[in-house]
């Protein structure tokens, strides 16, 4: 491992600053107001902070703002509220019930009003502990409001120096995570590959991706400051995200058979080369992330140049030594291998260039006019609240299990008279998400991360034996919370247990064995709790599932629709990037309610291996509509028939009676057949008369390049044909869905036809 390239990464990304801005905002009330005297005030404005920080979640400035005010507002009345109604256990109990579904229902909108929603939960939870009453409720939420605002100017204050480090960081992570897709491809060239466990890491991977280029693509599009700016940094960060999204689409073209490539090639020595070069690729995308991280320019390595010069040495050497008859397909899908590792280097070293902020080539970039078409928009409608008022929402349902939960906690620490009876709250609110999976998976983390931190911060307390070390490493132990919050949550529990402990310990050290004691306990009842509301109303993925794939079937459908449409029609080829990232985004979401799913209980894990096949055969159809895509840039012109239109015809019914069957609705006829006959024998053609060439020992000829330019096209069309009929196949199995005697025999006949 590269530990320096690690530790650039790490201190460069978000997650770090975020820590920091944090910590900073959370610690200074207490401290300064500590120095005055008034320590108990500074620890309420420093709650006040911490909750205000919790809905200052990435995205567009102005979103940020709205969001930090609205969650200020929020935790002042609901402190008020909480506060003048705590000294009744029945209406506490009531309030905790009202405000915990209410709250949790604020998530129907998105990532950002849950956001807001789970700060005044806390603030909720947090003054249920302190128990204040008459004028100094008041007085609470006062200094909770100047917490707040003191968090906020120094949100707003360091964007202010900084207008584009928050882009930087995040266009910077979305481009190590293309990395460590492209590192998890490079498994396929591994000898003896397990299959379905990369097929299973790539898509996770593919999910990542996506994620972070919509949040990107948010914080670009929707700030009209970046949009409209004539600033190098704007423009090129503009410029940086576009080619690198045009990247991944590249590195999702390059598919192909890679057992059929295992079973030939294996041996030969000649896949670990493609598996080095692609690894070279890795290694300078890591440099251009964290480069873009930090707002400097990136080294550009000469390696990779040399490790393509010989990769294509050693290939035309490999092509001589093994061309023959039977080896002639295989080798013509290598040799696409190795145009599209060209065409991704390329990329590579342009994004490289970009990295610089040239002033003539950022500035005369044009985004396109759809732009805002690619973002999501944001509705606040109230009409969206009460359809979402029903069972069948995973809203309604979280919130619902999250209300019960939580007043059953709040019972059972009134029954067992727990003294720091807020932990169970607090734990329950954590651990408890939408879905099954994640709830149990923060449970577990919730459990161990207690024990650890509790263990670990104990043996801090004995090595440093003065308050200016004790509260040095509580900064330290912070700043490792916060920047591990996002993204592994077991060792963020860890160091979050370590520092309250300290904390703890600072504040009195007298009962501190108490609090040790009690936090462990809490931590296990809210972890039960939590557990068992999962049961209760559960939000099963199987239930969910089919309504996935048929999203993914219809995006993908238009995807390819509008993709094929330029080899069949004589006008300007049309825009596909918007149906490519709604394409990818279906397909990202449709992986990861497959991956949720596989931490639920078997007995709901119904028709498992059949809707994996499903997901890996989306996964491939969309990458062969990629590498359509790539090829119609410069060949659709040139090999435009309508010797396409039956397949493509064929394999459009094909996905929309697929879609149809998993959305319940009211199926077609298949098309009575598809003739891809034609497709067939021209390709056919084309490889007899190349191998009776070869055999005459002639090399370089127009059947040659004719072969290597239309062969691969009509593969794609063939291959997103036949998958699309297994689809339909596979459809009808998950959901028991049966054809009549006629139907299905059309069915079969087109079937045969496309294969």
């Amino acid at each position: 491992m590269d530990y320096i390239k690690e530790y650039r990464q790490f201190v460069s990304s978000y997650y770090f600053n975020e820590a920091v801005r944090i910590t900073v905002g959370i610690i200074l009330p207490s401290v300064i107001l500590n120095f005055f005297g008034m320590l108990e005030i500074g620890l309420i404005a420093s709650l006040g902070a911490m909750a205000v920080s919790a809905a200052d979640i990435p995205g567009p400035i102005r979103e940020r703002r709205n969001g930090m005010l609205a969650a200020l507002a929020l935790i002042f009345f609901t402190d008020l509220i909480t506060g003048f109604t705590h000294t009744n256990q029945l209406v506490t109990a009531v309030l905790i019930l009202g405000l915990s579904f209410s709250l949790s229902m604020l998530g129907v909108y998105n990532a950002r009003t849950n956001a807001i929603g789970f700060a005044g939960l806390l603030i909720m939870v947090l003054t249920l502990y302190h128990k204040a009453t008459g004028w100094n409720v008041v007085l609470d939420g006062i200094y909770l409001l100047c917490g707040g605002v003191w968090y906020i100017g120094l949100s707003l204050a360091l964007h202010g120096v900084r207008p584009y480090k928050v882009i930087q960081q995040a266009l910077g992570d979305s481009i190590i995570s293309i990395a460590d897709y492209l590192k998890t491809r490079s498994y396929f060239y591994n000898e003896g590959v397990n299959y379905d466990k990369t097929y299973k890491n790539l898509m996770l991977q593919q999910q990542k991706v996506q994620d972070k280029q919509i949040l990107v693509r948010e914080m670009l599009f929707k700030s009209r400051n970046i949009v409209k700016s004539t600033t190098l940094t704007g423009r090129g960060l503009l410029v940086i995200f576009v080619e690198t999204v045009d990247l991944f689409e590249k590195a999702n073209a390059t598919f192909y058979n890679y057992e059929s490539m295992h079973q030939r090639f294996d041996g030969s020595n000649i896949l670990p080369h493609f598996q080095r070069v692609i690894l070279g690729m890795v290694d300078e995308l890591y440099e251009i992330g964290v480069s873009v991280q930090e707002g400097r320019r990136s080294k550009v390595s000469r390696n990779l140049n040399d490790e393509l010069r010989e990769l294509k040495q050693h290939f035309e050497n490999f092509v001589n030594t093994h061309r023959n008859a039977e080896n002639l397909e295989a080798l013509i899908n290598m040799r696409k291998i190795m145009q599209s590792i060209e065409d991704m280097i390329l990329r590579i070293y342009t994004l490289h260039h970009y990295t610089r902020y040239d002033r003539k080539e950022v500035k005369e970039y044009r985004l396109a006019d759809n732009y805002e078409s690619f973002i999501e928009k944001t509705d606040l409608d109230s009409d969206l609240i009460r359809e979402n008022l029903t069972l069948q929402s995973n809203t309604f349902r979280h919130a619902l299990r999250l209300s019960l939960a939580m007043t059953l906690g709040y019972i059972t620490a009134i029954l067992l008279k727990l003294e720091y009876s807020y932990w169970i709250l607090l734990t329950t609110l954590v651990i408890l998400k939408p879905t099954y999976s994640v709830t149990k998976q923060r449970n577990y983390q919730r459990v161990m991360g207690t024990v650890i931190g509790a263990l670990g911060g104990i043996g801090l307390l004995f090595l440093l034996q003065t308050s200016t070390g004790r509260f040095t490493a509580m900064v330290v132990l912070m700043i490792a919370t916060y920047s591990f919050m996002r993204t592994r949550y077991l060792v963020s529990v860890t160091f979050m247990t370590a520092y309250v402990l300290i904390l703890f310990f600072l504040l009195d050290s007298r009962n501190f064995h108490v609090v040790i004691e009690n936090r462990i306990l809490d931590t296990l009842i809210g972890s039960v709790i939590a557990f068992l509301a999962t049961y209760i109303i559960p939000s099963w993925e199987k239930k969910q599932v089919n309504s996935y794939m048929a999203t993914a079937l219809e995006k993908t459908r238009v995807y390819f629709e509008t993709v094929s449409s330029a080899y069949v029609k004589n006008e300007p080829p049309p825009d596909y990037k918007l149906s490519r990232k709604e394409a990818f985004v279906a397909q990202a979401n449709l992986s990861g309610t497959f991956s949720r799913m596989l931490s639920e209980p078997k007995s709901k894990q119904k028709n498992i291996k059949k809707i994996h096949q499903f997901v890996v055969m989306i996964f491939t159809i969309n990458s062969h509509i990629a590498t359509l895509a790539h090829y119609s840039r410069q060949l659709a012109a040139k090999y435009r028939t309508y010797n396409f239109l039956p397949t493509i015809e064929n394999t459009l019914h094909e996905l929309e009676n697929t879609a149809g069957i998993l959305s319940d609705e009211e199926v077609q006829q298949p098309a009575a057949h598809s003739d891809s006959q034609s497709l067939k024998m021209a390709v056919k053609e084309l490889l007899e008369k190349r191998r009776h060439e070869i055999q005459q020992g002639l090399r370089d000829t127009e059947t040659k390049v004719t072969l290597g330019e239309l062969k691969p096209i009509i593969d794609q069309f063939l291959l997103i044909s036949r998958a699309s009929g297994d689809l339909n196949k596979l459809a009808e199995e998950i959901t028991g869905f049966k054809n009549t005697g006629e139907t299905e025999k059309a069915r079969q006949e087109s079937l045969s036809a496309a294969k």
